[in-house]
């Protein structure tokens, strides 16, 4: 069963036992819960221990409560990083959750001027790297941008990053193949600020030439043990669910 896990939980536990399956994917919006005798057997608690379990989830907006029939996950709960999808491919091989699809995709060579990729690529401003855009959407509404930058030594053990295709493997699973090196995921950073026309275009929000939208924005640097490997931002809508930390 997806939902057996350990017993002698406590209610902390049990949330982040359905929240995973939530970020996952592998719970969809719509999709119930067990009921609260079945998560009690499962999880060998209490039924205060369940109650309060459901109600941290109800809190972070995962799950609705719909009376006689249980609980359910809601629709469009929170919004994964680029960061995460990798570990969810992982984990299950999911590249997207239900309901999410990608638009705009586009791949290009440019010169890199931006000060914080270039520090965090070590490269020179003017550097050439490869960069690849997607907008990531739910129910076909804007929910973020992602946004990757690629240094020619990357590029050149994985030259796919470099064609304008949907990449069918992640990068770093590619390079570690090829190069025999391991890619490590450094310490994901959020910061907000306000958002470039091109982002306002990209999440197709509607506001005034003279008003600033605010958007908060992740980013991420890749290494192996030599040298940076890749820059990953994402960009999300006003109102996005994001999750922070681990």
């Amino acid at each position: 069963m997806p939902y057996k896990a350990q017993e002698g939980k406590g209610y902390a536990d049990v949330a982040a036992h359905f929240r995973t399956l939530i970020k996952s994917g592998e719970l969809s919006p719509g999709d119930s819960l067990p009921s609260v005798p079945e998560i009690r057997q499962q999880f060998g608690v209490a039924a205060k221990t369940v109650s309060r379990a459901l109600g941290v989830l109800k809190s972070e907006g995962l799950v609705t409560s719909r009376g006689a029939l249980g609980t359910t996950v809601a629709s469009s709960p929170i919004v994964i990083t680029g960061a995460d999808r990798l570990k969810r491919m992982e984990t299950n091989g999911l590249r997207y959750a239900p309901g999410e699809t990608s638009s705009g995709h586009r791949v290009m060579r440019r010169s890199v001027y931006d000060s914080e990729v270039c520090t965090a690529l070590d490269l020179e401003p003017g550097d050439e790297a490869v960069i690849r855009i997607r907008v990531f959407r739910q129910d076909d509404k804007p929910t973020s941008v992602g946004i990757s930058v690629y240094p020619p030594h990357t590029v050149s053990a994985v030259p796919e990053l470099a064609e304008d295709i949907r990449m069918v493997a992640q990068f770093d699973k590619l390079y570690t193949e090829r190069t025999g090196h391991e890619v490590v995921k450094g310490q994901r950073t959020a910061q907000s600020r306000q958002a470039t026309p091109d982002e306002l275009a990209a999440l197709e929000i509607d506001a005034p030439s003279h008003s600033a939208v605010a958007v908060l924005v992740t980013s991420v640097t890749f290494h192996d043990e030599d040298q940076a490997l890749g820059y990953w931002e994402d960009i999300y809508a006003p109102g996005a669910r994001v999750p922070i930390g681990e």
